[in-house]
Protein backbone atom coordinates (compact mmCIF):
# COMPACT_ATOMS: atom_id res chain seq x y z
CA UNK A 1 0.00 0.00 0.00
CA UNK A 2 2.95 2.64 0.60
CA UNK A 3 4.62 1.73 -2.87
CA UNK A 4 4.74 5.20 -4.94
CA UNK A 5 2.67 5.90 -8.18
CA UNK A 6 4.64 5.66 -11.43
CA UNK A 7 4.86 9.01 -13.13
CA UNK A 8 2.45 10.01 -15.62
CA UNK A 9 3.17 10.52 -19.31
CA UNK A 10 2.37 13.09 -21.91
CA UNK A 11 3.24 14.59 -25.06
CA UNK A 12 6.57 16.04 -25.25
CA UNK A 13 7.23 19.49 -27.13
CA UNK A 14 10.06 21.28 -28.02
CA UNK A 15 11.49 23.60 -25.49
CA UNK A 16 11.52 27.43 -26.55
CA UNK A 17 13.82 30.23 -24.16
CA UNK A 18 12.11 31.94 -21.41
CA UNK A 19 10.86 36.05 -21.71
CA UNK A 20 9.97 37.55 -18.75
CA UNK A 21 11.28 41.00 -19.83
CA UNK A 22 8.75 43.46 -21.07
CA UNK A 23 8.84 43.87 -24.98
CA UNK A 24 7.09 45.39 -27.91
CA UNK A 25 3.90 43.93 -29.23
CA UNK A 26 4.63 41.77 -32.07
CA UNK A 27 3.65 43.28 -35.24
CA UNK A 28 0.63 41.06 -35.79
CA UNK A 29 -0.38 41.93 -32.25
CA UNK A 30 0.07 45.49 -33.55
CA UNK A 31 -2.05 45.32 -36.45
CA UNK A 32 -4.73 43.52 -35.06
CA UNK A 33 -4.68 46.39 -32.16
CA UNK A 34 -5.16 49.44 -35.08
CA UNK A 35 -7.80 47.07 -36.90
CA UNK A 36 -10.23 46.96 -33.68
CA UNK A 37 -9.41 50.39 -32.46
CA UNK A 38 -8.80 52.31 -35.50
CA UNK A 39 -12.16 54.19 -34.70
CA UNK A 40 -10.09 55.87 -32.31
CA UNK A 41 -12.71 55.78 -29.48
CA UNK A 42 -11.93 53.70 -25.98
CA UNK A 43 -15.58 52.97 -25.41
CA UNK A 44 -15.45 50.49 -28.85
CA UNK A 45 -15.00 46.76 -27.31
CA UNK A 46 -11.98 44.54 -27.96
CA UNK A 47 -12.20 41.82 -30.35
CA UNK A 48 -10.22 38.47 -30.36
CA UNK A 49 -7.72 38.02 -33.05
CA UNK A 50 -8.54 36.71 -35.89
CA UNK A 51 -7.37 32.97 -36.42
CA UNK A 52 -6.25 33.51 -39.98
CA UNK A 53 -3.72 36.38 -38.73
CA UNK A 54 -2.80 34.52 -35.65
CA UNK A 55 -1.57 31.80 -37.92
CA UNK A 56 0.60 33.99 -40.22
CA UNK A 57 1.85 35.51 -37.06
CA UNK A 58 2.67 31.85 -35.76
CA UNK A 59 4.36 30.90 -39.19
CA UNK A 60 6.57 34.47 -39.31
CA UNK A 61 8.08 32.98 -36.16
CA UNK A 62 8.59 29.41 -37.29
CA UNK A 63 6.23 28.44 -34.30
CA UNK A 64 4.81 25.40 -36.53
CA UNK A 65 8.13 23.04 -36.82
CA UNK A 66 7.89 19.68 -35.82
CA UNK A 67 8.13 18.84 -32.40
CA UNK A 68 11.22 16.61 -31.28
CA UNK A 69 11.59 13.17 -29.58
CA UNK A 70 12.46 14.35 -25.77
CA UNK A 71 13.82 11.75 -23.22
CA UNK A 72 12.46 11.14 -20.17
CA UNK A 73 14.85 11.60 -17.36
CA UNK A 74 14.36 9.80 -13.97
CA UNK A 75 16.03 12.82 -11.68
CA UNK A 76 13.52 15.21 -13.18
CA UNK A 77 11.21 16.58 -10.17
CA UNK A 78 7.85 16.03 -11.70
CA UNK A 79 8.52 12.70 -11.94
CA UNK A 80 10.17 12.34 -8.37
CA UNK A 81 7.46 14.15 -7.01
CA UNK A 82 4.86 11.63 -8.24
CA UNK A 83 7.20 8.84 -7.17
CA UNK A 84 7.16 10.04 -4.12
CA UNK A 85 3.42 9.94 -2.88
CA UNK A 86 2.69 7.56 -0.17
CA UNK A 87 -0.35 6.91 1.83
CA UNK A 88 1.14 9.36 4.59
CA UNK A 89 0.61 12.61 2.49
CA UNK A 90 1.92 14.25 -1.12
CA UNK A 91 4.90 14.29 -0.19
CA UNK A 92 7.68 13.77 2.90
CA UNK A 93 7.83 16.12 5.56
CA UNK A 94 11.74 17.09 4.24
CA UNK A 95 11.54 16.67 0.34
CA UNK A 96 14.23 18.45 -1.79
CA UNK A 97 12.03 17.27 -4.47
CA UNK A 98 9.28 19.67 -3.74
CA UNK A 99 12.06 22.58 -3.25
CA UNK A 100 13.46 21.97 -6.89
CA UNK A 101 10.05 21.32 -7.90
CA UNK A 102 8.89 24.48 -7.12
CA UNK A 103 12.28 26.05 -8.44
CA UNK A 104 11.44 24.40 -12.07
CA UNK A 105 7.55 25.68 -12.29
CA UNK A 106 9.06 29.59 -11.31
CA UNK A 107 12.22 29.34 -13.84
CA UNK A 108 11.81 26.27 -16.82
CA UNK A 109 10.44 27.62 -19.83
CA UNK A 110 7.09 26.92 -21.30
CA UNK A 111 6.72 24.55 -23.89
CA UNK A 112 2.83 24.38 -24.65
CA UNK A 113 0.01 25.74 -23.30
CA UNK A 114 -3.94 24.92 -23.34
CA UNK A 115 -7.03 25.13 -21.57
CA UNK A 116 -7.57 22.61 -18.53
CA UNK A 117 -10.06 19.64 -19.56
CA UNK A 118 -12.53 20.57 -17.06
CA UNK A 119 -12.77 23.80 -19.37
CA UNK A 120 -12.58 22.01 -22.73
CA UNK A 121 -15.90 20.22 -21.13
CA UNK A 122 -17.69 23.78 -21.11
CA UNK A 123 -16.81 24.65 -24.61
CA UNK A 124 -19.65 26.29 -25.67
CA UNK A 125 -21.68 25.87 -22.69
CA UNK A 126 -21.05 29.57 -21.30
CA UNK A 127 -24.65 31.23 -21.07
CA UNK A 128 -23.73 35.15 -20.41
CA UNK A 129 -27.51 35.37 -19.37
CA UNK A 130 -27.14 32.96 -16.19
CA UNK A 131 -26.41 34.72 -12.96
CA UNK A 132 -23.41 31.73 -11.91
CA UNK A 133 -21.37 31.38 -15.19
CA UNK A 134 -20.22 27.78 -15.28
CA UNK A 135 -16.79 29.06 -16.61
CA UNK A 136 -15.83 32.80 -16.98
CA UNK A 137 -14.33 33.35 -13.28
CA UNK A 138 -12.11 31.00 -13.07
CA UNK A 139 -9.75 30.81 -16.04
CA UNK A 140 -7.28 28.87 -15.98
CA UNK A 141 -4.63 26.84 -17.78
CA UNK A 142 -2.58 23.91 -18.66
CA UNK A 143 0.95 24.84 -18.82
CA UNK A 144 4.08 22.24 -20.03
CA UNK A 145 7.59 21.85 -19.49
CA UNK A 146 10.64 20.47 -20.18
CA UNK A 147 10.80 16.82 -18.77
CA UNK A 148 7.14 16.08 -19.19
CA UNK A 149 6.10 18.34 -16.45
CA UNK A 150 2.85 20.27 -15.97
CA UNK A 151 1.25 22.97 -13.75
CA UNK A 152 -2.00 24.29 -13.49
CA UNK A 153 -1.80 27.96 -14.14
CA UNK A 154 -4.40 30.38 -12.54
CA UNK A 155 -3.82 33.95 -13.18
CA UNK A 156 -4.15 37.17 -11.01
CA UNK A 157 -8.19 38.16 -10.92
CA UNK A 158 -7.81 40.30 -7.86
CA UNK A 159 -5.67 42.87 -6.24
CA UNK A 160 -4.42 41.69 -2.17
CA UNK A 161 -5.58 44.10 -0.69
CA UNK A 162 -9.17 43.55 -1.98
CA UNK A 163 -11.58 41.79 -0.08
CA UNK A 164 -14.71 39.81 -1.45
CA UNK A 165 -17.84 42.33 -1.38
CA UNK A 166 -19.78 40.92 1.34
CA UNK A 167 -23.27 40.83 -0.70
CA UNK A 168 -21.25 37.97 -2.98
CA UNK A 169 -22.39 34.21 -2.98
CA UNK A 170 -19.49 32.17 -2.01
CA UNK A 171 -20.03 30.32 -5.58
CA UNK A 172 -19.87 33.59 -7.34
CA UNK A 173 -16.58 34.68 -6.32
CA UNK A 174 -13.20 35.44 -7.96
CA UNK A 175 -10.78 32.42 -7.72
CA UNK A 176 -7.31 34.26 -6.35
CA UNK A 177 -3.89 33.07 -7.38
CA UNK A 178 -2.28 34.13 -4.06
CA UNK A 179 -4.59 31.83 -2.25
CA UNK A 180 -3.46 29.01 -4.08
CA UNK A 181 0.35 29.71 -2.90
CA UNK A 182 -0.84 31.11 0.84
CA UNK A 183 -2.99 27.39 0.91
CA UNK A 184 0.18 25.27 -0.21
CA UNK A 185 2.25 26.78 1.98
CA UNK A 186 -0.14 26.65 5.68
CA UNK A 187 -1.37 23.13 4.24
CA UNK A 188 2.51 22.42 4.84
CA UNK A 189 3.04 24.30 8.51
CA UNK A 190 0.16 22.56 9.52
CA UNK A 191 1.87 18.76 8.04
CA UNK A 192 -0.90 17.82 6.30
CA UNK A 193 1.10 17.92 3.10
CA UNK A 194 -2.35 17.31 1.07
CA UNK A 195 -1.87 20.84 -1.47
CA UNK A 196 0.22 19.99 -4.28
CA UNK A 197 3.33 21.96 -4.39
CA UNK A 198 2.49 25.60 -5.76
CA UNK A 199 4.39 28.69 -6.31
CA UNK A 200 3.74 32.58 -7.85
CA UNK A 201 5.23 33.53 -11.29
CA UNK A 202 5.32 36.21 -13.45
CA UNK A 203 4.60 35.53 -17.07
CA UNK A 204 4.73 36.57 -20.30
CA UNK A 205 1.03 36.04 -21.80
CA UNK A 206 2.57 36.39 -25.31
CA UNK A 207 5.38 34.18 -25.26
CA UNK A 208 5.04 31.93 -22.94
CA UNK A 209 1.00 31.56 -23.56
CA UNK A 210 0.40 33.02 -27.35
CA UNK A 211 3.32 31.84 -29.03
CA UNK A 212 3.46 28.50 -27.51
CA UNK A 213 -0.45 26.96 -27.77
CA UNK A 214 -1.36 25.08 -30.51
CA UNK A 215 -4.96 25.45 -29.11
CA UNK A 216 -6.67 27.92 -31.55
CA UNK A 217 -9.92 28.57 -29.75
CA UNK A 218 -7.27 30.03 -26.82
CA UNK A 219 -5.57 31.96 -29.55
CA UNK A 220 -8.60 33.29 -30.97
CA UNK A 221 -9.40 34.23 -27.27
CA UNK A 222 -5.96 36.97 -27.33
CA UNK A 223 -6.47 40.70 -27.99
CA UNK A 224 -4.51 44.10 -27.31
CA UNK A 225 -6.88 46.53 -24.95
CA UNK A 226 -6.94 50.12 -25.38
CA UNK A 227 -4.59 50.31 -22.68
CA UNK A 228 -1.83 48.30 -25.07
CA UNK A 229 -2.00 45.51 -22.86
CA UNK A 230 -1.50 41.52 -24.34
CA UNK A 231 -5.36 39.95 -22.89
CA UNK A 232 -7.30 36.71 -22.92
CA UNK A 233 -10.43 35.57 -21.26
CA UNK A 234 -12.53 32.69 -21.02
CA UNK A 235 -15.12 30.56 -23.15
CA UNK A 236 -17.50 33.75 -23.67
CA UNK A 237 -15.69 34.82 -26.54
CA UNK A 238 -17.86 38.10 -27.78
CA UNK A 239 -20.03 38.69 -24.32
CA UNK A 240 -17.89 38.24 -21.59
CA UNK A 241 -14.72 38.84 -22.55
CA UNK A 242 -14.46 42.22 -21.40
CA UNK A 243 -16.12 41.40 -17.77
CA UNK A 244 -13.65 38.53 -17.62
CA UNK A 245 -10.34 39.02 -19.62
CA UNK A 246 -7.41 39.17 -17.54
CA UNK A 247 -4.65 41.26 -19.24
CA UNK A 248 -0.15 41.46 -18.61
CA UNK A 249 1.27 44.78 -18.24
CA UNK A 250 1.77 44.89 -21.43
CA UNK A 251 2.53 41.42 -21.09
CA UNK A 252 3.67 40.07 -17.53
CA UNK A 253 0.90 38.83 -15.65
CA UNK A 254 1.32 37.15 -12.20
CA UNK A 255 -0.26 33.98 -11.44
CA UNK A 256 -0.14 30.89 -9.55
CA UNK A 257 1.38 27.44 -10.99
CA UNK A 258 0.34 24.03 -8.87
CA UNK A 259 2.04 20.95 -9.76
CA UNK A 260 -0.06 18.03 -11.29
CA UNK A 261 -0.84 14.85 -9.69
CA UNK A 262 -0.50 11.80 -11.67
CA UNK A 263 -2.89 11.23 -14.23
CA UNK A 264 -5.93 8.87 -13.70
CA UNK A 265 -5.04 6.11 -15.40
CA UNK A 266 -2.25 5.96 -13.23
CA UNK A 267 -3.15 6.83 -10.11
CA UNK A 268 -7.23 6.53 -10.04
CA UNK A 269 -9.13 9.05 -7.65
CA UNK A 270 -12.29 9.07 -6.04
CA UNK A 271 -14.04 12.25 -6.27
CA UNK A 272 -16.93 12.56 -3.28
CA UNK A 273 -19.32 14.88 -2.46
CA UNK A 274 -18.61 16.61 1.07
CA UNK A 275 -21.34 15.43 3.94
CA UNK A 276 -20.83 19.15 4.94
CA UNK A 277 -22.04 20.26 1.45
CA UNK A 278 -22.97 23.84 0.96
CA UNK A 279 -26.45 24.48 -0.92
CA UNK A 280 -25.91 26.33 -4.35
CA UNK A 281 -28.59 28.41 -4.71
CA UNK A 282 -29.81 31.74 -3.48
CA UNK A 283 -32.30 29.95 -1.22
CA UNK A 284 -32.71 27.26 0.74
CA UNK A 285 -30.20 24.95 3.85
CA UNK A 286 -28.63 22.17 3.81
CA UNK A 287 -29.47 19.49 6.29
CA UNK A 288 -26.41 20.39 7.86
CA UNK A 289 -27.08 23.91 8.44
CA UNK A 290 -30.52 23.39 10.84
CA UNK A 291 -29.84 20.07 12.47
CA UNK A 292 -27.32 20.54 15.23
CA UNK A 293 -26.83 16.52 15.67
CA UNK A 294 -26.64 15.90 11.88
CA UNK A 295 -23.30 14.16 12.94
CA UNK A 296 -24.82 11.49 14.37
CA UNK A 297 -26.71 10.68 10.74
CA UNK A 298 -23.33 10.85 8.97
CA UNK A 299 -21.64 8.44 11.44
CA UNK A 300 -23.95 5.51 10.29
CA UNK A 301 -23.22 5.92 6.74
CA UNK A 302 -20.19 4.17 5.04
CA UNK A 303 -17.34 5.19 5.33
CA UNK A 304 -17.45 6.87 8.04
CA UNK A 305 -18.41 4.54 10.39
CA UNK A 306 -15.70 2.45 10.02
CA UNK A 307 -12.50 4.58 9.26
CA UNK A 308 -10.56 7.25 9.55
CA UNK A 309 -12.68 9.01 7.19
CA UNK A 310 -14.62 11.62 9.75
CA UNK A 311 -10.93 12.84 11.35
CA UNK A 312 -9.80 13.56 7.68
CA UNK A 313 -13.01 15.49 7.19
CA UNK A 314 -12.32 17.72 10.12
CA UNK A 315 -8.30 17.73 9.41
CA UNK A 316 -10.19 19.26 5.86
CA UNK A 317 -12.79 21.77 7.82
CA UNK A 318 -10.27 23.36 10.15
CA UNK A 319 -8.03 24.00 6.81
CA UNK A 320 -10.90 25.24 4.87
CA UNK A 321 -12.10 27.69 8.23
CA UNK A 322 -8.29 29.36 8.35
CA UNK A 323 -8.05 30.27 4.97
CA UNK A 324 -12.04 30.99 4.71
CA UNK A 325 -13.28 28.29 2.08
CA UNK A 326 -16.71 28.04 1.93
CA UNK A 327 -16.84 26.50 -1.64
CA UNK A 328 -15.28 22.60 -0.38
CA UNK A 329 -17.88 20.41 -2.28
CA UNK A 330 -16.32 17.50 -2.92
CA UNK A 331 -13.04 16.10 -1.75
CA UNK A 332 -10.86 13.81 -3.70
CA UNK A 333 -8.83 10.77 -2.65
CA UNK A 334 -6.46 8.41 -4.24
CA UNK A 335 -8.14 4.85 -3.85
CA UNK A 336 -4.86 2.95 -3.74
CA UNK A 337 -4.55 3.94 -0.20
CA UNK A 338 -8.39 2.32 0.67
CA UNK A 339 -10.40 4.03 3.36
CA UNK A 340 -8.35 5.72 5.68
CA UNK A 341 -6.35 7.25 2.70
CA UNK A 342 -5.72 11.31 3.16
CA UNK A 343 -8.04 13.60 1.30
CA UNK A 344 -6.35 15.69 -1.33
CA UNK A 345 -6.78 19.80 -0.27
CA UNK A 346 -7.35 20.62 -4.02
CA UNK A 347 -8.66 24.13 -5.09
CA UNK A 348 -8.06 26.39 -2.96
CA UNK A 349 -8.51 29.98 -4.92
CA UNK A 350 -11.37 31.06 -2.97
CA UNK A 351 -9.56 31.50 0.25
CA UNK A 352 -8.38 34.00 1.82
CA UNK A 353 -11.03 36.48 0.89
CA UNK A 354 -12.34 37.93 3.17
CA UNK A 355 -9.74 38.77 6.25
CA UNK A 356 -12.52 40.58 8.19
CA UNK A 357 -14.99 37.78 8.58
CA UNK A 358 -14.89 34.48 10.13
CA UNK A 359 -17.36 32.12 9.00
CA UNK A 360 -17.76 29.55 11.60
CA UNK A 361 -20.02 27.55 9.89
CA UNK A 362 -17.22 25.87 8.35
CA UNK A 363 -16.06 24.35 11.01
CA UNK A 364 -19.46 22.46 11.57
CA UNK A 365 -17.45 18.98 11.32
CA UNK A 366 -15.25 19.88 14.38
CA UNK A 367 -18.26 21.35 16.25
CA UNK A 368 -20.91 18.95 15.37
CA UNK A 369 -19.01 15.55 15.66
CA UNK A 370 -16.59 16.83 18.42
CA UNK A 371 -13.92 15.08 17.82
CA UNK A 372 -10.36 15.83 16.42
CA UNK A 373 -7.14 14.19 15.37
CA UNK A 374 -4.47 14.18 18.49
CA UNK A 375 -1.69 15.10 15.95
CA UNK A 376 -4.03 18.16 14.47
CA UNK A 377 -4.42 19.22 17.97
CA UNK A 378 -0.79 19.10 18.85
CA UNK A 379 0.34 20.95 16.15
CA UNK A 380 -2.52 23.82 16.10
CA UNK A 381 -1.55 24.15 19.90
CA UNK A 382 2.41 24.47 18.77
CA UNK A 383 1.43 27.22 16.34
CA UNK A 384 -0.59 28.92 19.29
CA UNK A 385 2.46 29.32 20.85
CA UNK A 386 4.48 33.27 20.87
CA UNK A 387 7.63 31.44 20.11
CA UNK A 388 5.76 29.29 16.95
CA UNK A 389 2.70 31.82 15.83
CA UNK A 390 1.28 30.80 12.98
CA UNK A 391 0.94 34.24 11.50
CA UNK A 392 4.59 34.46 11.75
CA UNK A 393 5.37 31.12 10.59
CA UNK A 394 3.64 31.80 7.67
CA UNK A 395 4.67 35.23 6.90
CA UNK A 396 8.19 34.10 6.81
CA UNK A 397 7.25 30.88 4.49
CA UNK A 398 5.85 32.96 2.32
CA UNK A 399 8.83 34.86 1.59
CA UNK A 400 10.10 32.56 -0.19
CA UNK A 401 7.77 32.92 -3.15
CA UNK A 402 8.51 35.01 -5.65
CA UNK A 403 5.53 37.08 -5.34
CA UNK A 404 6.04 37.67 -2.05
CA UNK A 405 4.28 39.60 -0.28
CA UNK A 406 1.57 37.23 -0.95
CA UNK A 407 -0.97 37.68 1.90
CA UNK A 408 -1.24 40.99 2.97
CA UNK A 409 -1.25 41.65 7.07
CA UNK A 410 -4.68 41.60 8.12
CA UNK A 411 -4.88 38.40 6.26
CA UNK A 412 -1.63 36.79 8.65
CA UNK A 413 -3.47 38.75 11.70
CA UNK A 414 -6.79 36.67 10.87
CA UNK A 415 -4.97 33.51 10.77
CA UNK A 416 -4.23 33.60 14.75
CA UNK A 417 -7.38 35.13 15.51
CA UNK A 418 -9.28 31.70 13.73
CA UNK A 419 -6.68 29.67 15.34
CA UNK A 420 -7.94 30.66 19.03
CA UNK A 421 -11.23 29.78 17.51
CA UNK A 422 -10.22 26.12 16.71
CA UNK A 423 -8.95 25.79 19.63
CA UNK A 424 -12.00 27.36 21.39
CA UNK A 425 -14.59 24.70 20.16
CA UNK A 426 -11.82 21.53 20.70
CA UNK A 427 -12.10 22.90 24.62
CA UNK A 428 -16.06 23.69 24.68
CA UNK A 429 -16.08 19.63 23.02
CA UNK A 430 -13.79 18.39 26.02
CA UNK A 431 -15.76 20.41 28.51
CA UNK A 432 -19.11 18.85 27.32
CA UNK A 433 -17.65 14.87 26.27
CA UNK A 434 -14.10 15.15 28.26
CA UNK A 435 -10.69 14.33 25.80
CA UNK A 436 -10.64 10.43 25.93
CA UNK A 437 -13.99 10.49 23.93
CA UNK A 438 -12.97 14.12 21.45
CA UNK A 439 -9.44 13.55 21.11
CA UNK A 440 -8.40 10.41 18.80
CA UNK A 441 -5.31 8.72 18.83
CA UNK A 442 -4.12 8.78 15.48
CA UNK A 443 -0.40 7.18 16.00
CA UNK A 444 -1.59 4.08 15.07
CA UNK A 445 -3.07 2.83 11.75
CA UNK A 446 -6.66 2.12 11.82
CA UNK A 447 -7.87 -1.28 10.58
CA UNK A 448 -10.50 -1.09 8.19
CA UNK A 449 -12.46 -4.40 7.41
CA UNK A 450 -10.81 -6.41 4.53
CA UNK A 451 -14.64 -6.42 2.93
CA UNK A 452 -14.57 -2.20 2.90
CA UNK A 453 -11.47 -1.94 1.40
CA UNK A 454 -13.03 -4.24 -1.57
CA UNK A 455 -16.22 -1.80 -1.70
CA UNK A 456 -14.29 1.07 -2.32
CA UNK A 457 -11.66 -0.38 -4.52
CA UNK A 458 -14.83 -1.30 -6.96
Amino acid sequence: PSQPFPPASVSPYPPRALLLAPSPLPSRLQAGRKEVFKGGGSSSPPAPLPSRRHKLYREELNLTSPAAALPLRPEASWLQFQLGISRDGLYPRSSPTVTRLLRDMRELPTISADYSQDEKALLGACDCSQIVKPSGVHLKLVLRFQDFGKAMFKPMRQKREEETPEDFFYFVDFQRHNAEIAAFHLDRILDFRRVPPTVGRLINVTKEILEVTKNEILQSVFFVSPASNVCFFAKCPYMCKTEYAVCGSPHLLEGSLSAFLPSLNLAPRLSIPNPWIRSYSFDGKEEWEVNPHYCNTVREIYPYSNSNRLLNIVDMAIFDFLIGNMDRHHYEMFTKFGDDGFLLHLDNARGFGRHSHDEISILAPLSQCCIIKRSTLLRLQLLAEPEYLLSDVMRESLLQDPLAPVLTEPHLVALDRRLQLILAAVGKCIDTFGEATVVANDSREPQSPAEHRAKLAT
